[in-house]
């Protein structure tokens, strides 16, 4: 184990001594930066789970949350009783909104599911646990581990870099911040978007709730696609939501 980190370390200051030589970097934060890249491949569930759970925390400070007793979040905890009792990865499933205009969800490996006002907005309720089915997919398939991983192997090299920059080194004061951001942001691959999408059509499928909602969600997605002012990661998917919406439909004539 030593010598991985050891080795991912040294990793970090060939990278960076061909930018300027490693005399003048910071030796401490060098081992730091490399020891954390290494470890952003070899995160265990728990880890993710850990990770989660402070990035979590980093972005419902940084949002507005709506109270319980507000409409939006009777209407999410009426949607998510469709689910019934289930778990992601073992781990009990939380839920909030976000009071913000823009049209996104997204869920992370503790369990934690977060919708945006914006999105509610826009959608019907089986429209909703279609879209939520699918955000909580990509944990249950574990892409949003590998999405966790790199948002945190960005934040190590960002370290690295601040060994060699003081102003740099300042972002690793809000690194949770940061993972945060690159995690809500990050893109799945088009494999990973459709193998996400089959799972949303078989949890509704099993829990015995409309399916119908999948199909026009991603019209409505497919709609929005071309609008910059969104905010929404779910508007760049991978394929367009056009094709995803008629992949949702033939899956449902053939069930019938």
């Amino acid at each position: 184990m030593q010598l991985k980190k050891a080795v991912a370390a040294c990793g970090v200051a060939f990278l960076l001594s061909a930018c300027g030589g490693v005399q003048s970097l910071d030796a401490n934060s060098l081992t730091s930066a490399g020891t954390n890249l290494y470890k952003a491949a070899t995160l265990s569930d728990s880890d993710i789970a850990a990770l989660s759970n402070e990035s979590c925390k980093s972005s419902d400070a940084e949002s507005k949350i709506a109270p319980a007793n507000s409409a939006y979040a009777k209407r999410l905890t009426k949607v998510m009783k469709g689910f019934g009792d289930m778990t992601l990865n073992g781990q009990k499933i939380n839920y909030k909104v976000y009071v913000t205009k823009d049209v996104n969800a997204w869920a992370m490996g503790n369990g934690c599911v977060r919708v945006y006002s914006g999105l509610m907005d826009m959608m019907n309720d089986d429209e909703l646990r279609g879209v939520i089915g699918h955000e909580m997919g990509h944990v249950a398939l574990g892409h949003s581990k590998k999405a966790m991983q790199t948002a945190y192997a960005v934040s190590a090299a960002r370290s690295a870099a601040g060994a060699a920059s003081p102003g740099v080194a300042a972002l690793s004061s809000s690194k949770h911040g940061d993972i945060t951001e690159k995690f809500i942001n990050a893109q799945f691959s088009q494999a990973n978007e459709s193998a996400a999408d089959n799972y949303s059509f078989d949890l509704l499928t099993e829990r015995k709730l409309e399916r119908k909602g999948l199909v026009s969600a991603f019209d409505k997605l497919a709609k929005l696609s071309g609008d910059a002012t969104t905010g929404s990661s779910l508007m760049s998917s991978h394929p367009p939501s056009a094709e995803r919406s008629a992949r949702m439909q033939k899956r449902l004539d053939a069930a019938k």
